[in-house]
């Protein structure tokens, strides 16, 4: 199943075109994208009888993509994981691999959807492309064995992240340097497991400008989605329509030499392979769209 955030409501993406969830369903389900999370098996089993899904990279044909906001836009709870692939460990000179995944929290107020204007803040403004998955039901203790079934699908996301507030003060500030208004991009659609080759191991890269930037495979994760929501659920319990970003590969602007920041009049472009891709264009912040 492929599904939507089309203007503010549910949409499923089928071969023969888009559906209206809540007008095909008669009501069955409503039009918020936030509440499909919280039936989402009762929709996984009516999409069934819809048609087959509509192949990767055809909403890029059914509407125009800045209608598309993030397929999960009112989470209860954000969690972002970082040093999560050894080669971004290594540039930012952690030797070390952690042994549990490293885990702070992003705020709802930053997430756009997947065509997008973001007004740079002052300072040193970095990209970091992510796999997010998105939670399906409520999840406590749960074994790394069983943790795909709690998984609703899967998007595209960007961690766009202000290294100058970020590493200022006496210890790193990772959620408000990482929240700025518009620096969670998510999309462009949620894509459920089975719809992928494979859901462990998809490439995912972004460019700037069109220069490459990162590429990598998930296969690369050094905690993977089944242990992220396995992890997690041992501390916290997760709820349907909550948000992992699972963290980025090496590539990023503070770990070049010399160090690579966005600047005004860039685009940058981000890819899940089986998923799609999403497109932020950098304004300065006085300008705003």
């Amino acid at each position: 199943m492929r599904i939507a955030n089309v203007d503010g409501r549910l949409t499923l993406l089928v071969a023969d075109g888009p559906v209206d969830v809540a007008i095909a369903s008669k009501g069955r389900f409503g039009p918020d994208p936030q509440a499909a999370y919280e039936s989402f098996d009762d929709l996984r089993r009516w999409a069934e009888d819809q048609g087959e899904p509509a192949p990767a990279g055809s909403e890029v044909g059914m509407y125009d993509p800045r209608v598309l906001g993030p397929v999960a836009p009112a989470p209860r709870q954000v969690f972002a994981i970082g040093l999560n692939y050894r080669d971004h460990a290594e540039e930012g000179g952690v030797t070390t691999l952690p042994d549990e995944p490293t885990v702070f929290a992003k705020y709802p107020s930053s997430f756009s959807g997947p065509d997008t204007d973001v007004p740079l803040p002052a300072g040193s403004v970095d990209w970091e492309v992510e796999l997010v998955a998105i939670i399906s039901r409520t999840a406590r203790g749960v074994d790394s064995a069983r943790a795909w079934d709690h998984v609703a699908g899967l998007t595209v996301g960007q961690d766009l992240s202000e290294r100058q507030l970020q590493l200022r003060g006496p210890v790193p500030q990772f959620g408000l340097s990482k929240s700025h208004r518009g620096f969670s991009p998510t999309g462009p659609v949620l894509v459920t497991p089975d719809e992928l080759p494979n859901a462990d191991d998809l490439e995912i890269g972004c460019a700037v400008n069109g220069e490459q930037m990162q590429k990598a495979r998930t296969a690369n994760l050094i905690f993977s989605v089944p242990q992220l929501v396995a992890y997690l659920s041992t501390i916290v319990t997760l709820y349907p329509g909550d948000v992992i970003f699972t963290g980025t590969p090496g590539g990023v602007g503070a770990g070049r030499t010399p160090q690579r920041y966005l600047r005004p009049g860039d685009e940058l472009r981000s890819w899940v392979e089986g998923i799609g891709e999403i497109r932020q264009r950098f304004i300065p912040a006085h300008t705003e769209a």
